[in-house]
């Protein structure tokens, strides 16, 4: 997996007053958690751009007041108005202890089925994969231009080297399909939601007297 140092400072005060005050320095109150005690620390909002704002995932090297720790980004709250970075959980991870995190599937190539006329359909981005931190990879990749209209990769096809992939074997990857069947999906999706929708006003309707 990817690295990235960040540089914390453990907090002393815990409090709501304290934790408004770091918030408008423009700092970030964090936890860090699964080792020997739970840690409370702040950073600055700045240092974790890299970290939140991309889709790869990172093994984070914490440096609390000079303590080296090894984690991953757990959870993170933001502001649900401005998208401000409010908290982030972090979770101390171990040489021999497995974890589990989402690695990004980067597509390579040109799938055939595409030039031929067909839609790629790019069902996850990401996958959830479990293992040693030395097993991670920093990213899935698969090779499409074997894909024609109508073939798709899935989870049962997929590898990793000392890891588990924690999705259904028969859960589709990528696929590609004629651009009549991605029209035919879409319009199968609209009426399933109109007719929910229909349902639930269906029951919520008085009944007459």
């Amino acid at each position: 997996m990817k690295t990235l140092a960040i540089n914390a400072k453990e907090r002393q005060n815990v409090g709501k007053t304290n934790t408004r005050a770091l918030r408008n320095q423009g700092n970030v109150p964090c936890v860090l958690y699964g080792g020997e005690k739970q840690v409370t620390f702040y950073a600055h909002e700045n240092d974790f751009r890299k970290l939140v704002y991309t889709p790869d995932t990172f093994l984070v090297e914490l440096s609390i007041d000079g303590t080296v720790t090894k984690a991953i980004m757990q959870d993170i709250q933001f502001h649900p108005v401005t998208d401000k970075i409010l908290h982030i959980d972090f979770l101390e991870v171990f040489d021999n202890k497995e974890i589990t995190v989402s690695i990004p599937v980067n597509l390579n190539g040109t799938s055939i089925g595409v030039k031929n006329g067909g839609n790629l359909m790019f069902r996850r981005s990401k996958i959830i994969t479990k293992g040693l931190v030395a097993n991670l990879p920093n990213s899935i990749e698969l090779n499409i231009e074997h894909l024609n209209i109508g073939m798709f990769t899935y989870i049962k096809d997929i590898t990793i080297e000392g890891c588990e992939l924690v999705a259904p074997g028969n859960s589709v990857v990528v696929g590609v399909k004629t651009a009549r069947a991605v029209v035919e999906e879409e319009v199968e999706e609209v009426e399933e939601v109109a007719e929910g929708d229909a349902s639930a006003e269906g029951a919520e309707a008085p009944a007459a007297e």
